[in-house]
């Protein structure tokens, strides 16, 4: 039996307010114009929004084990929605958390587009939020929870983007994969693509998990900083011993850490100090800063986001390249000690540092943990290294057919022109799909830098949702009519 949209949600226990008129037949495939495609976006708010609503309901936290049967949930109701707007779908057994899979065929000769998204968060303190993040907030088009832009809200505009394409029959192919470990690093996203290759080949694949600049300047990164995680580890006694009797003689292994750290980074520049750390690094051409800046990168705006009270640089253009170009060394947290309130007296006996590099073209993640590694071990030889999984940085190419297409999307929808840049964060599933499926990458994200990515009362709104539901009509569209 096939439900309606909204018939669906309500069997998922989603009570819906108001009432909304039918929108009309589907009209003949004919050139279409913004108008339609904004006045098909106002026709489908409530349901946008109830579905949303739906998502961040679910506390689909991935790195909480215990939060197993709310991704379960999750990807039944991502089955559920897929197949509501004519999808065939499933969810695909991993070893980990299942893979969420849907597709619409029209025909082999037509375009086929494959849209990922992830529906697993990050965990989320209530006590620290304005409203519990489980429960999403509309107040005038501002959706607040938690994974309302990272990355449910940038998901659910693109299924109504492929809803509009399925009710007006336009000739493309549109196929889902909606992950539930992106948050912990895909373990079992490679399985998945490996296992399924057959069934996800396609012409090209978009991303919609990335931020613009500003709101002011729609933006299409075409590149990803690469990530390697690292543990510092030192013991120098058996138990913490007081440091009266014994300060002085004892060694003090989170000041040994600290010294460590003190020689790989200049904490006042940002400035990695490993030798040979800057060696593959690929120089950033002026025409690429250029576009860097075209996307409105302002300082000032961007301390404003992120809540910074002061940062490394000032210059705008520094700070571009920085993010977006340059590697990084960063300390996430040292722990060892006494951590309670006042002051324990006492000589701790071990510590860990918990240690990243944000990488560029053309830098290895296993090349970078030998290089800090050998370093570590040269300045202090008693310090464990150990190194976590790597991810290799991406870099694509815009200026093709796909990203033209992306180009227009966006500024048909939005009113901008789109500026090409890349992100400073690190996406493993779009390294995997571009070399596995061999296929282009386009990244078509929606959020925005106050949207509050893992942080406290993240949010979503209706201006780049809409926005971005018509920018996949758009797209969509223009795909179709692709050869």
């Amino acid at each position: 039996m096939k439900y309606s949209f909204r018939e669906l949600l309500n069997l998922l226990g989603i009570c819906l307010r108001g009432k909304q008129a039918k929108p009309a037949a589907p009209p003949a495939l004919v050139e279409q114009k913004s108008t339609e495609f904004e006045a098909y976006a106002a026709s489908v708010r409530a349901d946008y929004e109830e579905a949303l609503k739906m998502l961040v309901e679910i506390p689909s936290v991935s790195v909480d084990p215990e939060r197993k049967a709310d991704i379960q949930r999750t990807a039944d109701a991502a089955v559920a929605l897929l197949r509501s707007i004519g999808a065939s779908a499933e969810a695909v057994k991993t070893s980990g958390n299942p893979v969420v899979f849907g597709e619409i065929l029209t025909d082999p000769k037509n375009q086929t587009v494959l849209l990922y998204n992830h529906l697993d968060v990050q965990p989320a303190d209530p006590s620290e939020w304005s409203s519990d993040p489980f429960k999403m907030t509309n107040e005038n088009g501002v959706y607040r929870g938690r994974g309302t832009t990272d990355d449910k809200g940038p998901a659910m505009a693109a299924l109504f983007g492929a809803k509009y394409a399925v009710d007006h029959k336009l000739p493309v192919n549109i196929k889902f994969i909606w992950e539930l470990e992106e948050e912990i690093g895909g373990p079992s996203f490679d399985e998945f693509i490996n296992a399924n290759k057959a069934r996800l080949k396609t012409d090209s694949i978009v991303i919609a998990d990335t931020i613009w600049v500003s709101r002011d300047r729609p933006a299409i990164p075409y590149g990803l900083r690469g990530l390697q995680g690292m543990l510092l580890r030192l013991t120098t006694a058996a138990k913490d011993v007081h440091s009266g009797t014994t300060g002085g003689v004892a060694r003090n292994p989170i000041a040994e850490l600290a010294d460590v750290i003190s020689h790989c980074v200049d904490a006042k520049t940002g400035r990695v100090l490993i030798p040979g750390f800057y060696d593959d690094v690929r120089e950033l051409s002026e025409q690429e800063l250029a576009n860097f800046l075209k996307s409105g990168f302002d300082i000032n705006n961007f301390m404003r986001a992120h809540e910074l009270k002061s940062v490394r640089t000032t210059d705008s253009k520094d700070a571009a390249r920085r993010i977006w170009a340059l590697p990084t060394f960063e300390v996430h947290g040292i722990t060892g000690g006494y951590s309670g309130p006042g002051i324990k007296t006492i000589v701790p006996h071990t510590a860990e540092a918990k240690i990243s590099m944000r990488l560029v073209p053309d830098q290895n993640p296993g090349r970078a943990a030998e290089l800090l590694t050998n370093f570590v071990k040269s300045i202090n030889p008693d310090v464990e290294v150990v190194k976590l999984d790597g991810l290799r940085p991406y870099l694509g190419e815009y200026g093709g057919p796909y990203y033209q297409a992306a180009s227009k999307a966006m500024a048909r929808a939005f009113g901008r022109e789109a500026a090409y840049t890349r992100e400073g964060g690190s996406i493993g599933a779009a390294l995997s799909m571009n070399e596995t499926l061999k296929a282009p990458v386009v990244f078509l994200g929606l959020s925005l830098p106050e949207h509050g990515y893992h942080a406290v009362n993240e949010n979503f709104d209706w201006q780049q949702a809409g926005g971005g539901i018509q920018m996949f009509c758009h797209y969509f569209k223009l795909l179709g009519e692709m050869k």
